[in-house]
């Protein structure tokens, strides 16, 4: 059975989109069967450039990601959710809807590289940093035995992916 995880940011352009990215890609290259998603909660309808460029170099395949909301996951024919993790403050102090099947929640923030100064050279640099960090924790998820975790030992262990 996949293991779905979505990966929350407030405008879906960023963080979330380098967290998708990273998940489906190592999850791929590994045969694991785990399915990642990215939304938000106040899209803002375009991926910012620099998160596209970060994923492209790092040989990842960004056809068909979008900004979108998270409304898309809370309905019937939705995937159902095993994992759901915020990646910016403010999606983390927002309340969130229902998700179907009570999936495991964890927040892993990130700053938010867009912000980063220097110009288009620091920007690319923060998002390719911000990118690697993202992809070291999904491979620590990756290496988790998510079929047969409890809610309660994987929780724990999402939160120690976090803080370790």
């Amino acid at each position: 059975m996949t293991t779905n995880v979505l990966i929350l940011c407030t405008h879906n352009s960023a963080r979330s989109v380098l967290s998708e990215g990273m998940l489906n890609h190592w999850a791929h290259q590994w045969g694991l069967d785990v399915r990642a998603y990215s939304a938000g909660s106040a899209p803002s309808g375009r991926l910012n450039p620099y998160a596209l460029e970060a994923l492209t170099n790092a040989g990842i395949d960004i056809t068909g990601y979008r900004s979108k909301s998270w409304d898309e996951f809370t309905t019937p024919n939705s995937p159902e959710m095993r994992i759901v993790i915020t990646v910016c403050d403010s999606a983390a102090a927002e309340t969130c809807p229902y998700w179907p099947g009570s999936p495991v929640k964890v927040h892993w923030g990130y700053a938010d590289p867009s912000n980063a100064p220097g110009g288009d050279d620091g920007k690319r640099q923060a998002f390719e940093l911000t990118r690697q960090a993202i992809g070291y924790r999904m491979l620590q998820l990756l290496k988790l035995p998510l079929e047969t975790m409890s809610n309660e030992d994987l929780q724990r262990a999402l939160i120690s992916i976090c803080e370790g």
